[in-house]
């Protein structure tokens, strides 16, 4: 056990998301995602976090990953199928958190563009979250001394 790290991330998670560079994406997803297929489609680790929900997995990553600051876009959910409008409960949730965390909210994306999205990220998180649209993409930004 170490200090001041968040009970979630695991040493896998914690390698994996420690190998991630500047640019790099991670998604975290529910219970239904093909999240091992995904991940498998660009050689991208998998990393299963079956004890909580995707909202949980998103607090324990963001406490060790910074967001990407050089666009104004560096988060992304799903839009719910046939309603792109309506705004899912764990979407107003990693909006909360993205806000507390980074002064962000993340952008939506077609069903489909998500999981092309995804397909490229370097790594897959996924949750037991049985809550449909309980997914989020990020992209990682940089950690800087020099301001």
């Amino acid at each position: 056990m170490l200090k001041n790290v968040h009970p979630l991330l695991t040493p896998e998670l914690l390698f994996a998301l420690a190998s991630m560079g500047h640019g790099d994406e991670v998604a975290i997803v529910d219970a239904n995602f093909p999240a091992a297929r995904v991940a498998r489609a660009h050689g991208a680790s998998c990393v299963v976090l079956s004890g909580c929900n995707s909202t949980l997995a998103l607090e324990a990553v963001l406490s060790v990953l910074p967001l990407d600051d050089f666009d104004p876009v560096c988060a992304w959910t799903m839009q719910v199928v046939g309603d792109a409008k309506q705004v899912p409960l764990p979407v107003v949730e990693f909006n909360t958190v993205l806000h507390s965390v980074a002064s962000t909210q993340a952008n939506t994306l077609e069903r489909f563009d998500f999981y092309d999205r995804a397909q490229r990220a370097f790594l897959v998180v996924q949750t037991g979250d049985m809550r449909r649209y309980a997914n989020v993409l990020l992209r990682k930004g940089v950690i800087s001394v020099d301001g």
